[in-house]
């Protein structure tokens, strides 16, 4: 019998059965059909980029028994509406299905003039709105950038900021694309993204 818990979700470390591994305050997290575990707070760090938390941190906890983790897995097995989740270990493949074929991706210029028949349909002045075509997450690392503020001067830093800082990335974003396109590539490079002022 496997002496595995679970991996971990970042960096596919075992975690035997009784071992010390971490988990994310928010309860999202932690539900039995997406459950994530670490293996160190570095490892739970590297997930924060994609969940986009306002205020989580990492809580240390002890892997279940083999016992008391089959007890687990029976009492999900019982439950129809919540199927278990295999442990590490088992054969059970955890592949999705195959997706169909994906649609083939339209590229536009975000600020350049919008090229369209129906004048009815394009907004006043020709130009394609921000608002129409991108939508306002979160792109700033909350954690890592009140981090950086706390080590460079000892000072605290609002959530409230990072949404700021995300305006500032999509205008850096939307001035890279127009710099691509009127080379008429369809990559943006490095050279494309206007030097920060110092």
């Amino acid at each position: 019998m496997a002496e595995t818990w679970l991996k971990c979700t970042a960096c596919r470390t075992e975690i035997p059965y009784g071992a010390k591994y971490f988990q994310c305050s928010v309860s999202t997290c932690n539900r039995a059909r997406m459950r994530l575990v670490f293996c160190s707070v570095a490892c739970w760090d590297s997930h924060l980029a994609d969940a986009r938390h306002r205020d989580a941190w990492a809580e240390d906890k002890i892997a279940p028994t083999q016992a008391a983790w089959q007890r687990e897995l029976a009492e999900q097995a019982a439950v129809p509406d919540k199927p278990a989740s295999a442990p590490a270990s088992s054969p059970v493949s955890a592949r999705p299905a195959p997706a169909a074929a994906a649609p083939a991706v339209v590229r536009r210029f975000v600020g350049e003039p919008a090229p369209s028949p129906a004048a009815s349909a394009t907004p006043a002045g020709g130009e394609v709105r921000l608002s129409d075509v991108a939508d306002r997450d979160m792109l700033i690392v909350i954690s890592k950038l009140k981090k950086y503020i706390k080590d460079r001067s000892g000072m605290n830093c609002s959530d409230a900021v990072a949404e700021v800082l995300s305006d500032h990335v999509r205008a850096l974003c939307d001035d890279s694309i127009r710099a691509a396109g009127r080379d008429e590539r369809k990559t943006v490079l490095d050279r494309d993204v206007p030097r920060p002022r110092r």
